[in-house]
């Protein structure tokens, strides 16, 4: 019987773009990340009635608030590590089958929480799993796929995770914050059984066979220009989070200070952002398919976010209305996701591939911890809106440095390795 990754690895040009990307490996890693979408924004959306469920309310909601979003990031951050060393050592797909699962059991166990401390525990816990995810699906799909059209294959991604943040606005919808994490790790469960027939990435098996370092993340500081590249990799996506993880997680706070006429729904915010996000992937993908170029769409998308953020904290405007429409208008130009997580899979070699493409988005996602912090502390001194401009100020700053020192990577071939 053939070995299904040499099949993968076969002359693919007969296949139409269409029936390359709607390969099970491509689908299943597109899935994977739309239940990772799922959870993490259904927090955002349940922040305030599960916290509320639970006897806190005032000030408290929001503390206890950045208490969880921070320990689901600390979760994400571990998990990063510890699943993108296992996708380099064992295979992309170890990580697939580990990651959901621990996920799942965690989310379900989530809709049954007693107290602040069982549900900041079960947020790491999830967090933890979770992290797997993206990276692994990523690096799959890069692998398999012709360099030619890898940038759809990823698109394919982005965009059904960010119909996940969509899935669990309806959900929460329907029904109370319990039963929605219970059903996003059932979501999870049956996800890992459809894995079974995906096939490993063609690219690890030939590497497997080689006696050679892999998914040693050692190898990411030993050497000055590869530790560079890593850093600014993870540092061009910072304002993404600073987008969703202050200014569109805590909307309601931000609505209060504006003024606005009336109060700020976290769950609509949510579905506004995601909702245009859906399309800002699905075009900062094609155009960078287009012009052969992912920098300058980077480039272009990170500007037009910072033009909205001064929109949103300057601007004064008291219609609830505008400032969903501005969330929407944030949510498109986050859309450059996609190109973020396809950039940092296409920088590394393969024996680093996984440990850098699951390492650095649930990176991304950490540095919402000293985003948070230093937006805490900036509130104290300048207040909420203010607080929030200076922390955006510093991140889009570091961010464009960033991108300037990287190089491109549209028809970079990923079959080779890191040297120690």
């Amino acid at each position: 019987m053939q070995d299904p990754s040499a099949i993968a690895m076969t002359d693919s040009s007969s296949k139409t773009i269409t029936q390359q990307l709607l390969r099970i490996p491509v689908l299943i890693a597109a899935l994977g990340y739309m239940v990772d979408m799922y959870d993490l924004f259904l927090f955002s959306i349940v922040r305030v009635p599960s916290l509320r469920s639970l006897n806190l309310s005032g000030d408290s909601i929001l503390k206890n608030g950045i208490l969880l979003l921070n320990l689901q990031m600390a979760g994400l951050l571990l998990g990063g590590i510890v699943w993108g060393i296992i996708g380099d050592k064992k295979g992309r797909l170890s990580v697939l089958f580990g990651s959901i699962l621990i996920y799942s059991i965690a989310n379900i166990a989530n809709g049954f929480a007693a107290n602040i401390n069982q549900y900041a525990i079960l947020r790491f816990v999830a967090g933890f799993g979770l992290a797997g995810e993206l990276g692994a699906g990523i690096t799959l799909v890069t692998e398999i796929l012709p360099k030619r059209i890898r940038g759809y294959g990823t698109t394919l991604v982005a965009t059904m995770g960010v119909l996940g943040a969509l899935l669990a606005y309806v959900v929460s919808y329907l029904f109370d914050w319990r039963s929605s994490y219970i059903i996003g790790g059932v979501l999870g469960l049956m996800l890992m059984i459809s894995r079974i027939r995906v096939f490993e990435s063609g690219i690890f098996m030939k590497l497997k066979e080689k006696n050679i370092r892999r998914g040693d993340i050692r190898m990411l500081f030993n050497n000055k220009t590869r530790f560079i590249k890593y850093i600014s990799s993870i540092v061009i996506g910072m304002p993404i989070w600073f987008v969703t993880g202050i200014l569109i997680t805590f909307s309601p706070e931000f609505g209060q200070a504006m003024g606005l006429d009336q109060p700020v729904d976290a769950g609509k915010a949510v579905l506004f952002t995601f909702a245009a996000q859906v399309a800002g992937n699905i075009i900062s993908g094609s155009f960078s398919q287009y012009l052969q170029n992912r920098k300058k769409v980077i480039l272009l998308f990170m500007l037009l976010s910072f033009v909205f953020v001064l929109v949103y904290l300057l601007v004064p405007f008291k219609q609830t209305t505008l400032f969903y429409l501005l969330c929407a208008c944030l949510g498109f130009c986050s859309g450059y996701w996609t190109l973020f997580i396809t950039v940092a899979a296409e920088l590394f070699g393969s024996n680093l591939r996984a440990t850098v493409a699951t390492t650095a988005p649930n990176f991304v996602r950490g540095t919402i911890i000293p985003l948070t912090s230093l937006f805490i502390l900036m509130k104290s001194y300048a207040g909420v809106i203010h607080g929030a401009l200076i922390v955006g100020i510093f991140t889009y700053v570091v961010a464009l440095l960033a991108l300037i020192y990287l190089e491109e990577t549209f028809k970079k071939d990923l079959n080779y390795t890191e040297e120690t």
